[in-house]
């Protein structure tokens, strides 16, 4: 098994977190208020109704944040209120500078989907693709609209992934434009007869 990276978060949750303890000691439904308030939930996974629970006790295992006291409100559950360690600032600012300074290795689903499409037909993955356009329309509407005016710093995030969206929004609808042309096009006895080819020139080892 591969050994995780030091210098990166095991999920941009971790980060997140991490990142909300070092602004002072706070107990996880505050986080989860504050991942909710600022749109964290954009970058980060928070599907999961314990996904914050289990990061926040994978961070206090790792020494990254420790407990400052556990209260109780009247008429609440019993909180345990967190904060940051020397060694959680420490790993906080590693994994920053890394993750704003070098890309990682991500293998997202898309592109691997992309190189299987032969499987299909020209017609099926303009379908498809169609469909895509109708998903990353509605998520730049909804990255285009922060519903309240808030400092650029606070929001470049969401100025990023707009600008992401925006690419892949003309490239697929350029795709899509090229198999209905039939500049693009493709049937099964030619993907055969270029993978037998491909097969012959990269070699495939004794038989």
């Amino acid at each position: 098994m591969a050994m995780a990276d030091p210098a990166r978060p095991r999920s941009p949750l971790a980060m997140v977190l991490l990142a909300l303890v070092w602004e002072g000691p706070m107990h996880p439904y505050r986080m989860q208020q504050l991942i909710e308030q600022r749109g964290k939930d954009k970058i980060a996974n928070v599907a999961r109704r314990n996904s914050v629970y289990q990061t926040i006790e994978s961070l206090r295992r790792s020494g990254l944040i420790a407990v400052r006291e556990t209260a109780r409100d009247e008429g609440r559950p019993e909180r345990t209120v967190y904060a940051i360690t020397e060694e959680g600032d420490r790993t906080l600012r590693l994994w920053l500078s890394t993750m704003i300074s070098t890309p990682a290795r991500e293998f997202p689903d898309f592109p691997a989907a992309l190189s299987m499409v032969a499987l299909f037909t020209p017609d099926l993955v303009g379908d498809l693709l169609e469909e895509r356009v109708r998903h990353l329309t509605e998520r730049l509407g909804e990255l285009s609209d922060p519903g309240i005016e808030m400092p650029r710093l606070f929001t470049i995030e969401d100025e990023y992934q707009r600008v992401m969206t925006e690419a892949e929004l003309g490239w697929v609808r350029g795709v899509i434009a090229d198999l209905r042309s039939g500049s693009l096009a493709w049937d099964p006895e030619w993907v055969l007869s270029v993978a037998e080819a491909m097969g012959h020139v990269t070699g495939s080892g004794p038989e």
